[in-house]
C-alpha cells in the first residue's frame, strides 16, 4: 500500500495538532466532543454485527470491537492521569503498553454494550470534571515516562477530543468503504 494511503487509514482525521492557543471557545468546543463521543460512537456501531465488529479498520490494524475497547482503556487511563495532575505536583503517571491491552481476551472477545455503556458514564465525569477548569487547573500537569515530556491539562482535552473523533473516524470510514 502506497505511504499516503496508508497514513490516510491511520490518520483519517490528520494527526492532532496543538493550537497556538487554548482559548475558552477551543477548550468548550473539545469538551462538548469529548461528551457527545459515547453517542456518537454507539450510533455507529450499535447495529453492526459480529461479523462487521471483527473486521479491522486497515490492513494489519485493529478489528472494530478493539477499536471500542481501546477507546474504554485510554480514556479511563485519561481519567486518572487528569486525578494525579489534580492532586500531586507534576507526576509521572503510569505509561501503558496500548497494543498489549488491545490483545487481552476481554477486547478480543467481549461484547460492546457493557463498554459503551462505561464509556457513557466516564465521559460524563470527563467532561463534568473538565467544565470546572479554573485557570490554574488547566495549567496544571503530569510527565510522561515514555518521553519524559510534561502535559498541561489543557493539552489533555484537545488530545483526547482528538483521540475519541480519530477511532471514531476509524469506523466511519471503514463503514463507507464497505458500504455498511
Amino acid at each position: 500500500m502506497e505511504n499516503s494511503a496508508l497514513e490516510k487509514l491511520k490518520y483519517p482525521i490528520g494527526k492532532f495538532i496543538a493550537p497556538e492557543n487554548y482559548s475558552t471557545a477551543y477548550l468548550s468546543e473539545r469538551i462538548a466532543e469529548i461528551e457527545s463521543f459515547p453517542e456518537r460512537l454507539k450510533k455507529e456501531v450499535f447495529q453492526l454485527t459480529p461479523k462487521q465488529l471483527e473486521t479491522p479498520y486497515r490492513e494489519d490494524g485493529w478489528t472494530i470491537r478493539q477499536v471500542i475497547h481501546h477507546c474504554a482503556d485510554s480514556h479511563m487511563n485519561c481519567f486518572i492521569r487528569i486525578k494525579w495532575a489534580l492532586t500531586e505536583n507534576k507526576p509521572v503517571i503510569k505509561f501503558y503498553h496500548e497494543d498489549l491491552w488491545a490483545e487481552l481476551h476481554d477486547n478480543l472477545t467481549m461484547p460492546i454494550e457493557p463498554t459503551l455503556s462505561f464509556l457513557e458514564g466516564l465521559h460524563f465525569r470527563l467532561a463534568y470534571l473538565m467544565k470546572s477548569f479554573s485557570e490554574s487547573d488547566l495549567n496544571r500537569s503530569f510527565i510522561h515516562p515514555e518521553n519524559n515530556k510534561e502535559y498541561q491539562l489543557k493539552e489533555i482535552i484537545g488530545t483526547y477530543a482528538w483521540h475519541g473523533n480519530h477511532h471514531l473516524a476509524h469506523i466511519t470510514e471503514l463503514k463507507n468503504r464497505k458500504g455498511w
